[in-house]
């Protein structure tokens, strides 16, 4: 095998891998009830490629996603590859989002507890737990609901918005997470989804939240010369849990 054989069988490789952890994620987002039936949309970048996306095709329900289901759009919204077509505000949202922000992975959902968060006139995630202190300085917030996402134009405005944060915490609409890779993606999600619910239930007592000094929030997030687990080998493991929990439960993903 020559040298570009060798590289165009690795290129193909990660481009299948991506399409069966995507595949993954939106069956572990039904699992995780993070999901609306065939909305909200999660997008990954094709590896090696510029304004090329991998989407479920709207229509399908994200617990029989399939990495062969999954198509590639651009951000005119034309099917590039695969059968089906992008949901609109998925286009208009995902597309410029990828193109401004440089992130790989756009994770767009109404989930429950991160909604009902956004629903309220102050939105702003509180820093009282410890993985609440994770998210320090990861959120951006915009608080201008425009109604549904039919143009490139508000894609780009929700990527201002989002600037150099992770997160972006859609007031009356739900939240958007990117990351350089779907294991970080999804983390991110997941924990972001429970922090939301704690904050709730502790406002729901109505005592006074007890909020951690930046002292402690630059502890948390400083990591220790000892620990086993840095965050990248935390993020892959986490997902290789996910992948295990969905060939229990929902499998199928990777055909």
């Amino acid at each position: 095998m020559t040298e570009k054989q060798m590289s165009d069988a690795a290129k193909d490789d990660s481009v299948q891998q991506v399409k069966v952890d995507l595949a993954a994620c939106l069956r572990m987002a039904v699992l995780d009830d993070f999901h609306e039936g065939i909305d909200n949309h999660f997008t990954v970048a094709v590896p090696g490629r510029t304004d090329q996306y991998f989407v479920l095709p709207f229509g399908r329900h994200w617990s029989e996603a399939r990495a062969s289901d999954l198509i590639v759009f651009n951000e005119a919204g034309e099917t590039l590859e695969g059968a089906g077509v992008v949901e609109l505000t998925a286009q208009c949202i995902h597309a410029p989002l990828h193109r401004v922000s440089g992130k790989n992975v756009v994770l767009h959902t109404h989930q429950n507890w991160a909604l009902t968060l956004n629903m309220l006139s102050d939105n702003r995630l509180r820093y009282t737990s410890q993985t609440a202190a994770f998210f320090y300085n990861q959120i951006a917030y915009d608080d201008d609901y425009q109604g549904l996402a039919c143009s490139v134009e508000e894609g780009e405005r929700l990527a201002a918005c989002l600037g150099d944060k992770s997160i972006l915490f859609m007031k009356n609409h739900g939240i958007v997470v990117t990351g350089d890779n779907i294991a970080q993606a999804y983390r991110r999600m997941y924990k972001l989804e429970r922090v939301c619910r704690a904050q709730i239930l502790a406002m729901s007592t109505g005592q006074p939240l007890a909020e951690l000094s930046q002292l402690v929030i630059d502890r948390v997030n400083t990591p220790s010369p000892n620990d086993r687990h840095p965050k990248a080998l935390r993020e892959h493991l986490y997902f290789e849990a996910v992948k295990r929990i969905v060939d229990r439960e929902l499998p199928g993903y990777a055909d």
